[in-house]
C-alpha cells in the first residue's frame, strides 16, 4: 500500500494563477487575441482530470514546469535562444503533457515579441477609472 498526499488548495490556486501568468502577460507578447481566443477554445494549459489525480507530487511538478517555462520564455527575451534553454523548454513541456496539460508550443514561437501589444488579455496598466 502506498501513501499519497493530496494537493492542496492553495498549490492548486497557484497553478491557476501561473496559468493565468500566460494568458495575460506571457502569450500576449507573441501572439495576437484571435489566437489566444482559439488556445483558450483548446483548453490550452488546461489541467486535465482525465491525467491528473491531484496528489502534492504533481501539483509540485506541475508548479515547476509551469514556472521554468516562464523562466527560460524570460531568457530568450534577454539572452537569446540557445540549445540548453531548448532542451529544459521540451523537457518541462512533456512534464506537463504527463498531467494532461496541453503546451503545442515550440521554443521559436518566443524568439520575438510582437512590435506592438495592445490585447484584451493584458492586465491593466492601473485600477483607477476617472
Amino acid at each position: 500500500m502506498r501513501v499519497m498526499n493530496a494537493a492542496t488548495r492553495e498549490q492548486e490556486e497557484y497553478v491557476e494563477g501561473l496559468i493565468q501568468q500566460f494568458y495575460s502577460h506571457v502569450f500576449p507578447r507573441y501572439f495576437d487575441d484571435e489566437q489566444i481566443r482559439e488556445f483558450e477554445q483548446l483548453n490550452v494549459l488546461s489541467v486535465s482530470l482525465d491525467r491528473y489525480n491531484g496528489t502534492m507530487r504533481e501539483a509540485f511538478q506541475m508548479i515547476s514546469s509551469l514556472q521554468s517555462l516562464l523562466t527560460i520564455i524570460e531568457c530568450i527575451e534577454a539572452n537569446g535562444l540557445n540549445e540548453e534553454y531548448r532542451h529544459l523548454f521540451e523537457r518541462n513541456v512533456r512534464l506537463l503533457e504527463q498531467y494532461g496539460i496541453a503546451f503545442p508550443f515550440t521554443i521559436d514561437q518566443f524568439r520575438e515579441k510582437r512590435p506592438f501589444i495592445f490585447s484584451i488579455y493584458s492586465p491593466p496598466a492601473t485600477d483607477w477609472i476617472m
